[in-house]
């Protein structure tokens, strides 16, 4: 028995969604190498300086078919890191996702915050998927 290898992100893709007035940035990068996670969130906090929260998730394929994972919610309520990593999961993705929120003034609660990182997740997958960045 044999397993299809994950579908390799080869080019940045993001992508803005409005919640409540809250803004939601996401994107969904190639990666070849955990510690470009860093990285690429540091990135991310200097380009959206106003944002309370930059969640994110990872998964690289290694070698004999191994995967690793990873994720972090950065202090966000819903487990937003969880939800990012089941996106790339659910697609099958190698590459990372990072979802900084902008707080709107609107509390958004548990289910609403996972349910606009999965939205956030899934539009960059979406543009990425069907070629438009």
């Amino acid at each position: 028995m044999w397993e299809e290898a994950a579908v390799r992100v080869v080019r940045e893709v993001e992508f803005k969604l409005t919640v409540e007035r809250s803004r939601f940035f996401a994107a969904l990068v190639p990666l070849t190498r955990s510690t470009e996670m860093e990285e690429l969130v540091k990135k991310r906090r200097a380009e959206q300086r106003k944002a309370s929260h930059h969640c994110w998730a990872y998964r690289l394929c290694g070698p004999g078919g191994s995967v690793a994972e990873a994720s972090r919610d950065d202090g966000e309520v819903g487990h937003p890191g969880r939800v990012l990593l089941e996106v790339l999961r659910k697609y099958d993705l190698e590459g990372g996702l990072v979802v900084s929120r902008v707080f709107g003034g609107v509390k958004l609660g548990v289910g609403g915050v996972a349910r606009a990182f999965r939205a956030a997740a899934e539009g960059a997958v979406e543009l990425a998927r069907h070629g438009q960045a």
